[in-house]
């Protein structure tokens, strides 16, 4: 069935949060990029197709795209582009890209491409509707693992790298301040919250300085030390004494005896009597 594949993963919002927009419609919408037009009848002939960049499905004869108008559009403003695969009784066609017109201007600004087994691979989007991308995603497995974001809107690169694990927010990397756009500030988190941050304030490319969050910090040892007092809790009665002979729970110390020998039962074994010398030995 063709039709745009299930969204996964925590914050590929961007796209989502464009189609949203798109669907106010009409001039109230956001502003028209440079070469666009708010009024359908005038909307260019060239839509800047965004998945002619990854697919070229203009000059393929195996790829078949199809439009559609989405919600408050008058005019066709998404398209999908198919490959037929498979022969025979296993023939059938897969999504590989799709691109939105959201803020209905006749131009383009959201893509996203799909593997054979529609699976989102990639997606860059136009947030501000200039002519360039400023966002980034790529993701595996069918689930997001970066999302890269230029938040000045002017440099055509990215200065925002964000790194997801198992859909998770797991670190961000921030070019603030540096001359070259290098990362110089480092943020890592854990379920979803922020625990510690790192900055370079000499823009060397490594870390001068590493801040805590102090109540997660807190919590974590708190929760540790709950952990143990379980765990001694449900320890037999001599474990304790065990643990401060320095051996392990129902296992008896190991000792030395006066001449040397090795007892294993908790206490040294008996020196062996010395044989008497018989006379003229």
């Amino acid at each position: 069935m063709r039709g745009a594949a299930t969204t996964t993963g925590a914050a590929s919002a961007a796209a989502v949060l464009l189609v949203a927009l798109a669907s106010c419609g009409g001039s109230s919408g956001p502003a028209a990029a440079p070469g666009g037009s708010k009024d359908p009848g005038n909307w260019p002939s060239d839509d800047g197709s965004l998945c002619e960049r990854f697919v070229h499905w203009k000059s393929s004869a195996e790829l078949e795209a199809s439009t559609t108008a989405g919600p408050g559009s008058f005019r066709p403003n998404i398209r999908r582009v198919f490959k037929t695969v498979g022969d025979r009784d296993n023939r059938h066609s897969v999504l590989l890209c799709r691109e939105i017109d959201t803020n209905l201007d006749g131009l383009k600004d959201v893509v996203r491409t799909f593997n054979e087994k529609g699976e989102p691979l990639h997606e860059e989007a136009d947030r501000n509707y200039d002519g360039k991308i400023d966002v980034w995603l790529n993701f595996a497995d069918g689930r997001i693992q970066e999302e890269d974001v230029d938040t000045t809107y002017s440099n055509g690169r990215p200065n925002v790298w964000k790194f997801y694990l198992d859909g998770q927010l797991s670190r961000v990397r921030r070019s603030t301040h540096c001359p070259s756009g290098a990362p110089d500030t480092w943020e890592i988190y854990y379920k979803d919250r922020l625990e510690r941050v790192g900055s370079d304030s000499t823009c060397d490319g490594h870390v001068d300085r590493w801040d805590r969050d102090a109540q997660l910090l807190a919590a974590e040892e708190a929760a540790q030390e709950k952990a143990a007092a379980a765990a001694n809790a449900k320890a037999p009665p001599n474990a304790a004494n065990d643990a401060a002979n320095g051996s392990a729970a129902g296992t008896a110390p190991v000792t030395v005896g006066p001449s040397g020998e090795m007892g294993d039962a908790g206490a040294p074994s008996p020196p062996k009597p010395k044989k008497k010398k018989r006379p003229g030995s």
